[in-house]
């Protein structure tokens, strides 16, 4: 583990940067995916020669790697004879270990995802200003948000994607942003944002991926400590209605408790008054 966080580190510093640079953010998430798969195919065995010197300088017993693994309360007589302790070690704890860890990453960092942040840095303004990646922007339209732009809007945006780059990225202005929130704010004060609506509209919807990001990490969050283990048999429509009130906790405490019986009681009639 600790040579795995060795090179999840970095990754994980780069996530956590209040200014996140999006394209910088999804190399690291590539280069940890690769390294985390070399170390699985090339360095078993140099970590087990590490392991054995270790256990060696503090007179810790190290097993005969060769010798028959017996899982523990089990019968011999019901087990693989060339089923070894090395065996077990480097696949049943070692591969394992790793690939759990991959599958993570492959699951938070698919290549879907990485494709659509890849592709939404064309609109970075750092970005933009050292080399203008229109067809990524067109690209970007085309895979994720095709059903928010019709045929026509389609063919507006591929010119005003070139009206774009002599107007906007080249203004004097345009180099002091720094972000596509700051981009934003910008294209709406300057009123540019009527001249190019179509691009204006996909900023926007790019901007609401953090908050997409975060709303599904809060609901994950909230299932952990709702349903835990004296809860495990909560069924789905109640464990979501909880999840719901537990994430929006401060719009839930604006209601009184006389305004929820009122609303229970007039859900239906009922043969005894409530």
């Amino acid at each position: 583990m600790k040579e795995i966080m060795k090179i999840t580190d970095a990754l994980c510093q780069a996530l956590q940067c209040q200014s996140q640079d999006i394209l910088n953010a999804m190399n690291f998430v590539s280069s940890t995916k690769a390294l985390i798969q070399k170390f699985r195919d090339e360095k078993w065995d140099n970590l087990l020669t590490t392991v054995k010197s270790f256990c060696e300088a503090r007179d810790i017993d190290v097993p005969d790697m060769n010798a028959r693994y017996v899982e523990r309360g089990g019968l011999a007589r019901f087990q693989q004879d060339d089923f070894t302790i090395e065996h077990h070690y480097r696949v049943d704890i070692f591969y394992a270990a790793i690939d759990s860890i991959l599958q993570e990453l492959n699951h938070r960092f698919s290549k879907h995802a990485v494709e659509l942040l890849n592709l939404s840095s064309a609109l970075d303004p750092k970005e933009a200003r050292e080399s203008f990646r229109s067809i990524d922007m067109l690209l970007l339209v085309n895979k994720f948000y095709p059903k928010d732009f019709t045929n026509q809007e389609m063919t507006l945006l591929k010119t005003e994607v070139d009206h774009y780059e002599h107007n906007v990225v080249r203004h004097p202005d345009f180099k002091k942003l720094s972000s596509i929130s700051e981009l934003c704010q910008w294209l709406v004060k300057t009123r540019k944002s009527l001249f190019y609506p179509y691009i204006y509209g996909l900023i926007t919807l790019v901007l609401t991926l953090p908050v997409s990001t975060a709303t599904t990490e809060q609901a994950f969050s909230a299932m952990n400590i709702i349903k835990n283990r004296l809860r495990n048999k909560m069924e789905d429509d109640f464990l979501m209605d909880s999840m719901i009130l537990y994430i929006e906790n401060e719009i839930a405490a604006k209601f009184g408790i006389e305004s929820i019986i009122d609303d229970f009681r007039d859900l239906k009639e009922r043969r005894v008054p409530f």
